[in-house]
């Protein structure tokens, strides 16, 4: 939760107006205390995690709407967590559609196939997990907007020899949620 990339688009969201509340799953608070490199829970523990965070932020943002999301895993936990948590919408940054080298699979792709909400993934256009060439062959349902970082990895992140900078891919994904958080507030 306060890795540079959630830090940096925490701060952003911030400065657009959106409040933001982070969460850590317990797999990575395991690390933080114990260190060392531990495998990511199961989905049914990521999905649990949500819901209580998603508790919580409803507790702290009385009267708000409930926008949920994460980076990557924590993206398709939030978008499989929709259903049972009922947000206003989701955002996934860096969406992983597939395991790098492999093929999509429909249990990656479901959850954005028919969401019960409005969702959101910014994705870079070279994401070894999904990249621009791929992804529109997925069948993302009607309620999903993608929205492309030119030349970004995984994390958004551009190559320097294409000129762009990774504080605009940053500024680029933030602008876009800020907008998708006030469309599906209203």
């Amino acid at each position: 939760m306060d890795s540079d990339f959630m830090t940096a688009i925490a701060a952003r969201l911030a400065a657009r107006g959106v409040s933001v509340a982070r969460f850590e799953f317990p797999y990575m608070a395991r690390r933080r205390a114990e260190g060392g490199k531990r495998p990511p829970d199961r989905m049914p523990a990521l999905l649990e995690s949500f819901s209580e965070a998603a508790t919580a932020a409803r507790a702290a943002f009385a009267g708000l709407p409930l926008l949920i999301g994460g980076k990557s895993m924590g993206g398709r936990a939030a978008a499989m967590a929709a259903g049972a948590i009922a947000p206003v919408g989701v955002v996934c940054l860096g969406y992983p559609f597939h395991a790098a080298g492999k093929a999509a699979t429909p249990e990656r792709i479901a959850p954005l196939a028919t969401p019960p909400c409005p969702a959101l993934v910014v994705q870079g256009t070279r994401d070894a997990l999904g990249n621009a060439e791929e992804v529109p062959g997925y069948g993302l349902g009607a309620a999903v907007d993608v929205v492309w970082i030119a030349d970004g990895d995984h994390s958004l992140k551009p190559r320097k020899a294409s000129g762009l900078t990774y504080e605009a891919a940053l500024d680029r994904a933030a602008d876009a949620v800020a907008e998708f958080a006030r469309r599906v507030a209203e």
